[in-house]
C-alpha cells in the first residue's frame, strides 16, 4: 500500500473505490501525464502541464480556475513528502471526467488522482542491453487533434505491447495511416545518421512527447544538427543508431531491428548531456530562489 492523492486528499491506494472514478474506467474519459522525479522535485513539469491543459481543453473539460501549474506542482510536493520520495521516481497525474452518464456525461467537471513511485536511480541511466524492436502494422493511428496528447484511451499501444512481448520484442514501433514510423509503444523515436538526428514531426500523429521536445532544445543548444523527417524501415535499417526517448528512463537504445545491429555512442552521451542540464536547471532554480 502506498499514499495517493485523490482530489487534493492524501489517502491509500487500497481505499479508492470504483465509483470514485467510474467514467474514466468506462470510457477512458481523460488524459494523464508521466512526470519524472529527480532529486526529490518534478522535471520539465512546465511542458507536462501545458500538454495536460491542452489535452483537457480538446476533451471540452469545465477547467476549474484552481488548476494552475503551481497548483499543480503543490499537489505532487506534497505527495511525494508523504511517501518519502526525496531522490528518484516518477509521478501520474491521471485527470478525469467526474460524474456517470453514458457517452453524453453528466457534467464536465474534472477529478485527478496522483501516484508517486520511487526508483533507485536519482538521474536517467542509459539500458544496459539494447532493445529488440519491429514494427508492429496490425493497427495504425490515425493523425488528429487526439494523436498528440497522453489519453486515457490507449488501446493501439497495449495492443502492440502485447504482441511485442508473445514475439519476444521488447517493444513495437507504431505506424500512422501512411505506413511511416511515428514512434513505439511508449516513447518518441530518434535515429541517428552521419551524427545527424533524425525524428518524425507531431503532424505525423506521435505524441507530443515532453523529453522529445527538451532533447530538441539540448541539440539545437548544442549546435547538433537535427530534423523532423518522416522515417520509414529503410531509414532505420541505414541508421547509426535508433533512440527512444521517453519521461521515465529519458533515452534508451536499440541494438536490433530486423537484421541490423546498432551501436549506443551517441545515446550514451546524450543521456549524460540531457542529465547535467536538468541538474544544471535544478540548481539555477535553487539559486533563484535562495534556498539553502
Amino acid at each position: 500500500m502506498s499514499n495517493i492523492n485523490f482530489n487534493g486528499e492524501i489517502t491509500l491506494d487500497d481505499q479508492l473505490l470504483l465509483n470514485d472514478f467510474i467514467r474514466g474506467f468506462k470510457y477512458g474519459d481523460g488524459v494523464f501525464e508521466t512526470v519524472r522525479i529527480f532529486n526529490g522535485s518534478p522535471i520539465f513539469f512546465d511542458g507536462h502541464f501545458k500538454r495536460l491543459m491542452a489535452g483537457l481543453k480538446v476533451l471540452m473539460f469545465d477547467i476549474p480556475e484552481h488548476f494552475t501549474q503551481d497548483f499543480f506542482l503543490n499537489q505532487i510536493e506534497l505527495l511525494l513528502a508523504c511517501n518519502k520520495i526525496t531522490k528518484g521516481g516518477k509521478v501520474r497525474l491521471a485527470v478525469f471526467r467526474s460524474g456517470s452518464g453514458s457517452y453524453k456525461p453528466e457534467t464536465n467537471m474534472p477529478l485527478f488522482i496522483i501516484e508517486a513511485h520511487h526508483f533507485d536511480n536519482n538521474e536517467y541511466v542509459i539500458n544496459e542491453k539494447g532493445l529488440t524492436v519491429d514494427i508492429f502494422n496490425d493497427i495504425q493511428k490515425h493523425q488528429s487533434v487526439l494523436s498528440s496528447l497522453k489519453t486515457s484511451n490507449s488501446l493501439e499501444y497495449v495492443v502492440a505491447s502485447v504482441y511485442a512481448e508473445k514475439n519476444n520484442l521488447d517493444d513495437c514501433l507504431m505506424v500512422n495511416s501512411k505506413g511511416n514510423i511515428i514512434e513505439s509503444t511508449n516513447s518518441n523515436i530518434f535515429i541517428v545518421s552521419n551524427k545527424v538526428l533524425y525524428t518524425p514531426p507531431i503532424s505525423e500523429g506521435c505524441v507530443g512527447g515532453v523529453t522529445r521536445m527538451n532533447l530538441i532544445n539540448l541539440l539545437i543548444k548544442n549546435k547538433v544538427v537535427v530534423y523532423e523527417s518522416n522515417l520509414n524501415a529503410q531509414h532505420l535499417l541505414s541508421a547509426d543508431e535508433i533512440l527512444l526517448t521517453n519521461t521515465v528512463k529519458g533515452i534508451s537504445w536499440v541494438s536490433s531491428f530486423k537484421n541490423k545491429r546498432y551501436f549506443n555512442k551517441i545515446g550514451k552521451k546524450l543521456i549524460t548531456d540531457l542529465n547535467n542540464e536538468i541538474l544544471s536547471c535544478q540548481e539555477d532554480l535553487k539559486e533563484s530562489l535562495k534556498l539553502p
